[in-house]
This record gives C-alpha cells, sequence and structure tokens, in this order.
C-alpha cells in the first residue's frame, strides 16, 4: 500500500540516502516500535538495502520474544534481522545507561555501514525542550542533526502520528514499550504533558517551531565552530597566551578553551568550568588555579602564570 503517510516516510528516506549516503545499504535500528519499523519499512521501498538492528535490553520481562518477534517483522519487510543481546550498566541513570548500551552494540555491529534511526520531529521537540530547561547550551537547545556519520536520522521532518498511521497502513502491529508510558522519565511527561499543554496555549504548531528553531540554530552554530577552527593556532601548545584569548568573542574564547582543555586531559568540562578558566584569561584578580578533573591518581588545575594559563597535576 502506498498510503500519504507511507509515500511521505519513503520520500522523506529517499531524500535523505540522496543527500548523505554513498552506499546503498544499511543498518536500521529497529526497536519494533512505530518509529524504526516505519523507517524499516520506508528504507526497503526507497530502494535501499537494510539490515535490522534489533537491541534487546533484557530490562523487562518478555524481552527476549519482543526481540524476535520484531526481527520476524523485519524479515517479513524483506530486511535482514540480527538480535544483540546487551547488558545494561547504571552509570548516568537507567536512561543514559540503556541509550550507551544500545549505541555500543549498533557500533559493533555495524560493519562499516551507517546506521538510520527512528527519531522523528517529535523527538527532536521533546530534546530541544530538555536543552532549554536544562540550561545546557546552544548544543542542546539545537537538537540532534540528521547526519553525523555513522548516525542517520532521516525521520526528523516527520511527525510520531504519521509512522503510526504508515505502520497502520502496512499492515505492522508495532511494539509499545511501557517505559514510553511510565511518567518516571521525564521525557514522557514532556511527550503526555508539556508538549501538548504548550500546543493548547500557542494554538498549535509548536513542535514543528521548536524543530525548526533547532535547524536554526544549528546553522548559526556551524559559523561559530568554523570561526573557531581559524584560532586554533591559539591553543597548540601546553600553555595559552592569555592575550591571544581575551580578545576573542566570548563564545569563541569559551569553545578554544574548551577544546584545549580535552587536549589537556581534562574531564568533559562543564560550562561552570570553561567560565571559571575563562575568568582567568578576562577577570583576572590574582585568584588560584581551577580543577577541571584529571586521573584516579592526579587532579589536574588550570592556573594564570606569568599571563599564561598553564596545567599543573596534583598528585591525590
Amino acid at each position: 500500500m502506498n498510503s500519504a503517510a507511507v509515500a511521505e516516510i519513503t520520500g522523506a528516506v529517499a531524500d535523505f540516502a540522496e543527500r548523505y549516503l554513498v552506499s546503498t545499504e544499511v543498518c536500521v535500528a529497529l526497536s519494533g516500535g512505530a518509529d524504526s519499523l516505519a523507517l524499516t519499512a520506508a528504507a526497503i521501498r526507497s530502494g535501499l538495502g537494510v539490515r535490522a538492528l534489533i537491541v534487546d535490553h533484557g530490562l523487562q520481562p518478555g524481552s527476549a520474544e519482543v526481540a524476535e518477534r520484531t526481527a520476524l517483522a523485519a524479515t517479513g519487510l524483506g530486511a535482514h534481522p540480527r538480535v544483540l543481546r546487551v547488558e545494561v550498566g547504571r552509570s548516568g541513570g537507567p536512561e543514559a545507561a540503556a541509550r550507551a548500551a544500545r549505541y555500543q552494540a549498533l557500533d559493533g555491529a555495524r560493519d562499516g555501514l551507517p546506521v538510520l534511526i527512528g527519531h522523528t520531529l517529535d523527538d527532536q521537540a521533546e530534546t530541544v525542550l530538555l536543552g532549554l530547561a536544562r540550561g545546557s547550551g546552544a548544543r542542546s537547545i539545537a537538537g540532534m542533526r540528521p547526519w553525523t556519520a555513522p548516525l542517520g536520522r532521516p525521520l526528523l521532518t516527520i511527525r510520531r502520528a504519521a509512522t503510526r498511521a504508515a505502520c497502520a497502513d502496512l499492515g505492522l502491529s508495532p511494539h509499545d514499550d511501557p517505559h514510553n508510558a511510565d511518567p518516571r522519565f521525564t521525557r514522557v511527561r514532556l511527550r503526555a504533558e508539556v508538549l501538548p499543554l504548550l500546543e493548547d496555549v500557542l494554538q498549535g504548531g509548536v513542535a514543528q517551531a521548536l524543530a525548526r528553531t533547532a535547524e536554526q540554530l544549528r546553522d548559526d552554530l556551524d559559523v561559530v565552530e568554523h570561526v573557531t577552527d581559524q584560532h586554533s593556532a591559539s591553543i597548540a601548545g601546553a600553555s595559552v597566551a592569555c592575550a591571544d584569548l581575551a580578545t576573542l568573542a566570548p563564545a569563541i574564547r569559551s569553545r578554544l578553551l574548551r577544546r584545549w582543555l580535552l587536549q589537556q586531559g581534562a574531564t568533559e568540562p562543564t560550562e561552570t568550568v570553561v567560565r571559571a578558566v575563562g575568568a582567568l584569561v578576562t577577570g583576572w584578580r590574582g585568584q588560584g588555579p581551577v580543577a577541571v578533573g584529571g586521573a584516579h591518581d592526579h587532579r589536574l588545575e588550570i592556573a594564570r602564570r606569568d599571563a599564561r594559563l598553564v596545567v599543573e597535576r596534583r598528585v591525590r
């Protein structure tokens, strides 16, 4: 069947493939939900050879059976399924741990092929709202990119309702993960409560507006990153001259400082840490060193010495 929803999603995948892919063979991260099922069907309909990678997190009773049913559905669509069983750790909370295990499994099984993921426009809107609420910076508010090799998201212009409609039109029975309706998860409450309320108060179009804002912001950030690249020589060494950074725009300076801190072995410097190091450059009042992480046997500190930023290692 070639319904409006099926045609819309197939067209989105075909456009994505023409723009980003050099191979006609891809992997699809197939959860069994409507989004990834519709993506799998559309990828095959658009002429791609599909390997369906089905991750069984083992977090719910019957997960193995769900994975096997999903594999059968993938075979019925014309894909080549493979079930990946993973062990989920605890670092960063259940959502983050499951995501880390999933992406590690996908990367290990993709055999050099790109992996397509079924994130939709609704997922993008939720991501932007989460970034806004957490104050985690422009990169977070800019949301997900359609293509960050080897991961592709062809459905970022497609509403979640369209993927469900496509599955219904194709006679597919998506699996509804109970976690996707569990209000203990922040994203679920955004989906079920916050976005519908915003749509009501602002009279519709909120999800599309959030996704459009993210796209515009990504374009702006690309320019900022390009300018930052042009100043990368100023952070090439083990120490940095404060004068080389002081005259730069704050957005450029903070990005250069973050890159330099990572080069020196800092542990994922937060915005607070980067700002504190930046204050050594532009707000110098004789303050002491800034701790920026380190290894188990030492910690790293950034100090200002003779108008330069230097790295000092303190034995724990």
